[in-house]
């Protein structure tokens, strides 16, 4: 287990290395107006010439990442263009925001999949068929619209919830939860449509082996056959797409802390890419890195417990 967790701790560096790479040749070609959006449409072109050297334009791409990746491998990610502020800190304080959205969204999502999943692949019948329809819905519904009509719902009509804003936990558990109910709900819905056709399909494929036809012959129970047998050979694969959907929850967090004015990673992310802050961008893909790779082999030792073929693989 200690070597196949060192190959996936080299692969997640590889990867991180790749896409770090990818990611600022892509990006660089959005700085011309760095310098202009800084100082403003009235500075003079020596003005501009001089904060491009400032921060380091006017030197060729090779030399820019060299210099970037040096300082990120020393945990330095630099300064914000824009903010006037250190890019590490910044992140340490947005990201436990963007987290606590994600890991609730997959916790909902995780158990109300399964149980929608499961009865879907148990219950053949009317009840298959509502919570393919429901899911449908999921699959067609944009996030951030149905975060708009829960806003519309819950906080102006009924004003039951704060339409936006966000309260740490240290500041009011009880403010902490009403600030994250409608994000949740408007990111976890198509989610949990996604996930229960996955954990659909995988309780299906498990029920058909040849292994539970010769458990059903030998008079076992369905229950103990349902919950002793094919859900742990389903646990693999139900594993796997949590890992999918945590992956696909920090990318809607996104547009989510957007509608809801939630000052999260994802706010960050897009106040950034539309300044062309290379800094921040950056810090936020290398977060963004790490923490999907830690996931994924997460994800992989809980597989090894769940399933022994996997350990011996």
């Amino acid at each position: 287990m200690l070597t196949y967790l060192l190959k996936r701790i080299g692969a997640g560096i590889i990867l991180l290395v790749l896409v770090s790479t990818v990611t600022f040749a892509l990006i660089y070609g959005s700085t011309g107006n760095v310098a202009r959006n800084i100082l403003g449409e009235s500075a003079s072109a020596a003005d501009i010439a001089a904060k491009e050297h400032e921060l380091g334009l006017d030197r060729s791409l090779p030399v820019q990442f060299a210099d970037w990746a040096v300082h990120a491998v020393q945990g330095d990610l630099g300064n914000s263009w824009t903010r006037n502020q250190r890019v590490a800190p910044s992140l340490a304080s947005r990201f436990p925001v963007t987290l606590s959205i994600v890991a609730i969204s997959v916790v909902i999502m995780f158990f109300v999949a399964a149980v929608l999943g499961i009865t879907a692949a148990v219950r053949r019948g009317i009840a298959d068929q509502i919570i393919q329809v429901i899911s449908v819905v999921g699959f067609a519904m944009p996030n951030f619209w149905l975060g708009l009509l829960l806003v519309l719902l819950f906080a102006v009509r009924l004003q039951w919830l704060p339409p936006t804003g966000y309260v740490s936990f240290a500041t009011s558990p009880a403010s902490w939860v009403a600030s994250l109910v409608l994000p949740v709900g408007a990111l976890v819905f198509s989610g949990i449509a996604s996930a229960s056709q996955q954990v659909r399909g995988a309780v299906i494929d498990a029920l058909n082996k040849d292994y539970v036809r010769t458990l059903r012959a030998r008079g076992v129970s369905p229950r103990s056959i349902l919950y002793r047998h094919a859900l742990r050979n389903a646990l693999p694969a139900t594993l796997t797409v949590l890992s999918v959907q945590f992956i696909a929850l920090l990318g809607g967090a996104a547009i989510i802390e957007q509608v809801f004015a939630i000052p999260g990673l994802g706010s960050l992310t897009v106040d950034a890419a539309l300044q062309g802050d290379v800094p921040v961008l950056m810090g936020v893909v290398v977060t963004l890195i790490i923490t999907v790779v830690i996931m994924n082999i997460l994800i992989d030792i809980l597989n090894a417990w769940a399933n022994p073929k996997v350990r011996l693989q």
